[in-house]
């Protein structure tokens, strides 16, 4: 684990807070920070509590992957100036023991999802690294406290960002 990569994580998931819940997926590069001040000078002011050693997001605002989530990230393909990614994104989980009453059709399993009784609502950021760091944070919805964390949070979606990295 990166200790650089979960700062950044923190850092995005803080930035999407703020704007609340009921957002799309949102896609960040993730450069070192002292890299982009060597580029961007003029940042300087903007970036003066970052660390040097640190990351510096950079939101993609052109993201917008569709129905797809895996299709829109597969069509991704960073310049060797970034040096990872992160994405933040919101989903419905169902408590283990619900999740055998779904049934197989996706679009009726998530219709049950969104009205059931038991569903938690998750913001999730995860975020991978080109040397091989995968962490995510997840903070659930009406909960302010201490957020969910771990390089295994969401292992498919971490892949996934890692791929759009080779």
């Amino acid at each position: 684990m990166s200790d650089a990569l979960v700062a950044a994580l923190l850092e995005v998931e803080r930035h999407v807070g703020r704007l609340g819940w009921d957002q799309p997926a949102r896609l960040f590069a993730l450069v070192p920070t002292a890299e982009l001040l060597a580029a961007e000078p003029s940042l300087a002011e903007h970036l003066s509590g970052a660390n040097p050693d640190g990351y510096s997001s950079i939101e993609q605002e052109d993201f917008h992957p569709g129905s797809d989530l895996a299709e829109g990230l597969a069509r991704i393909a960073w310049p060797r100036t970034v040096a990872g990614c992160a994405l933040a994104l919101e989903r419905a989980f169902l408590p283990a023991d619900a999740e055998a009453d779904l049934p197989d059709d996706p679009d009726a399993a998530a219709r049950l999802v969104a009205e059931h009784p038991r569903r938690l609502d998750l913001r999730v950021v995860v975020g991978v690294t080109r040397q091989g760091s995968s962490h995510g944070v997840a903070r659930v919805r009406g909960e302010d406290g201490d957020l969910l964390s771990g390089a295994e949070l969401v292992p498919a979606l971490a892949a996934a960002l890692a791929h759009t990295l080779e």
